[in-house]
């Protein structure tokens, strides 16, 4: 019998890393992204979403001026240098559009970013330390989630608008910033985080149920019997671990936040001029809809768009990081 040939150094070196990057699997966002792969309505939306604030951000600058007027030629047709036309008083539609979305896409992104801050916080120090504690901290949030939360925004966001005049005249007087770009830039931070302080409620709940679950589990066991302060165990073991749930909440926070400053400004207690919002020019829209259909069918599309972009992508998110899948 011919004897079996033996393995040469090279290939048990390979043979021994394969057996070794089989043992050591892969990471939760990996297996996530594997499966997020898979879902082609998710990807299509990450690719809407994508393009959309390439639009917004890139191409924008490169528009016409969206608020220069030109009433010699109002509600003029789409053309080489109008590309969706004009509204009432001249001015470039595209670019209208396109600098509306910036306000609202920022209104969605920054008001989420404060929610989540807070609510991760606030939520995980309220379970981790249970007691007194998380009793107080829970019947606040219960008080503050029996308060209508469009009143209560209708209200912080006036407060500040105030405080916002203020703050830009300050800041032109004193740093000799431009007055137009100040004013501007002032005029939405009160509706960043007017959504923002009270968007945060049903995340912190979230983040303390997720928590109470963790802070039981062995690795926290071991961090703290290495004598870690209990703020290091929460804030670097535990919160960490809370990520999942939270950016999938947060993927589904954002349209809902675009949606509030929509309605906001429709109803006129949002956005204020010179700036633009996709509620802004829906609201002007709607004034046109018998003659020029166009001023509101428009910037509707590209924000129903953006919405259902968001809200698959949040959906195929959740999916995705459901630590119950089985892995491929």
């Amino acid at each position: 019998m011919t004897p079996a040939p033996q393995e040469t150094a090279a290939e048990e070196g390979q043979r021994d890393y394969s057996l070794l990057q089989a043992d050591r699997g892969s990471s939760l966002w990996r297996d996530a992204w594997l499966r997020m792969g898979k879902n082609k309505v998710a990807i299509a939306s990450l690719v809407v979403f994508t393009i959309t604030c390439l639009l917004c951000f890139g191409f924008a600058w490169f528009c016409k001026d969206p608020i220069q007027q030109d009433l010699t030629n109002k509600f003029a047709s789409p053309s080489g240098e109008h590309w969706l036309g004009t509204d009432a008083m001249g001015r470039d539609l595209f670019s209208r559009i396109l600098y509306g979305g910036q306000i609202s896409i920022l209104v969605g992104l920054i008001a989420t970013f404060v929610a989540v801050t807070i609510g991760v916080t606030y939520g995980a120090i309220s379970g981790f330390y249970g007691g007194r504690i998380d009793a107080v901290m829970m019947r606040t949030v219960d008080t503050l989630l029996s308060i209508p939360f469009l009143m209560v925004v209708i209200v912080l966001q006036a407060v500040l608008s105030e405080w916002s005049g203020t703050t830009s005249r300050w800041i032109v007087d004193t740093w000799g910033w431009n007055k137009e770009f100040t004013n501007r830039a002032t005029n939405v931070l009160p509706l960043f985080f007017a959504l923002g302080l009270f968007g945060w409620l049903t995340l912190a709940r979230i983040v303390r149920a997720q928590v109470l679950s963790l802070k039981e589990r062995e690795f926290v066991e071991a961090a703290t019997s290495l004598g870690l302060s209990r703020l290091r165990v929460l804030f670097r073991h535990i919160i960490p671990n809370t990520l999942g749930p939270t950016v999938v909440y947060a993927t589904l926070t954002v349209p809902g936040f675009i949606m509030y400053e929509a309605t906001l400004s429709y109803l006129g207690l949002g956005v204020e001029s010179p700036n633009s919002s996709w509620g802004i020019l829906i609201k002007e829209g709607a004034n046109y809809l018998e003659t020029n259909p166009q001023l509101l069918i428009l910037p509707g599309i590209l924000f129903s768009l953006t919405l259902f972009a968001l809200n698959f992508l949040g959906d195929g998110l959740r999916d995705a990081l459901d630590v119950r899948a089985s892995k491929d």
